[in-house]
């Protein structure tokens, strides 16, 4: 019965007319590979190589089997190389970094996709460092890095808008920003309880400078919680407002626990990246978790 090794020796010892250099790239000895052409000549009943001061040449036969065999053999080893990448990306422990503000709706969703994940919270920057280092494998990112030794696609984009507890009279607010009444809507959002993940409220500030074209919002958080997603599931037991991204706040409102209150034109979207180091071992996981956050973020 014919080996499919002796093939694949056949394959290499053809394209590289040298038993020494068949070895080296198929990681056998060169005993190794004349026993396996040895054999595969008996098999066959023609003799396949013939001897010379450097290397060998092919017989007609060993071109006649070339031909019939090359194509089976590179689908067969293409469809071999392909199961490999898919059982070692499925089965290693990955590392994903992530900002802690997004992890509950894009990062914990790929949860279900692979084994073994290690999740590590960062901000843009220090992932993209991480990355570039090779001590992350993957992150979720939403600022555009463009380098030699790293791999970024777009998965989708996401928003900042205002939502509020159901407790909230979003009518008047609504009726506000309708009219174009720009004042009375910031004096009515400075009149409530503010929710906010950051002291430092910058993002309020930006959705102040795209709406109001203003750079210093007069509110004061009146609690902070240091967790976008977290922050949003007490504001829905609670009264109050806050500005999140869309994404964190999609369940919420769904479920009709937190009520939209402004989907500013003025508030442009933020792009978000999947970013890794270049390396085809990572080429299947990269594609699976690309595919699950633009079904997210679709």
């Amino acid at each position: 019965m014919v080996n499919l090794e002796w093939y694949r020796t056949f394959k290499s010892v053809y394209k590289n007319r040298n038993f020494s250099l068949a070895a080296k790239e198929l990681f056998i000895s060169q005993p190794a590979v004349s026993q396996q052409m040895s054999m595969l000549e008996a098999h066959v009943g023609y003799k396949l190589f013939n001897r010379k001061s450097k290397g060998v040449e092919p017989t007609e036969y060993a071109k006649l089997l070339n031909n019939l065999i090359i194509e089976a053999l590179d689908r067969l080893e293409n469809v071999e190389n392909g199961f490999r990448t898919k059982a070692f990306n499925a089965n290693r422990l990955i590392t994903i970094g992530v900002s802690q503000h997004l992890f509950s709706s894009l990062g914990s969703s790929l949860i279900s996709k692979f084994d073994y994940i290690d999740f590590s919270f960062h901000e843009n920057q220090t992932l993209f460092e991480l990355v570039n280092a090779k001590k992350l494998d993957f992150a979720i990112v939403t600022a555009k890095y463009d380098t030699f030794d790293t791999i970024q696609k777009k998965v989708g984009d996401i928003k900042q808008i205002i939502v509020g507890s159901t407790t909230v009279d979003g009518i008047r607010l609504k009726a506000k920003i309708k009219g174009n009444d720009f004042a009375a809507t910031e004096n009515w959002l400075n009149e409530q309880i503010w929710y906010s993940h950051d002291s430092g409220i910058p993002h309020v500030k930006l959705f102040w400078m795209y709406v109001f074209n203003k750079k210093r919002p007069s509110i004061i958080p009146n609690y902070i919680i240091p967790s976008e997603y977290e922050m949003l599931r007490i504001l829905s037991k609670n009264t109050g407002v806050a500005i999140v991204w869309n994404c964190n706040a999609k369940s919420f409102l769904r479920d009709k626990k937190l009520q939209l209150l402004w989907d500013s034109k003025q508030m442009p979207n933020t792009e978000v990246y999947i970013l890794s180091g270049k390396n085809d071992n990572f080429n299947t996981a990269f594609q699976e978790i690309e595919s699950e956050l633009k079904n997210i973020l679709g």
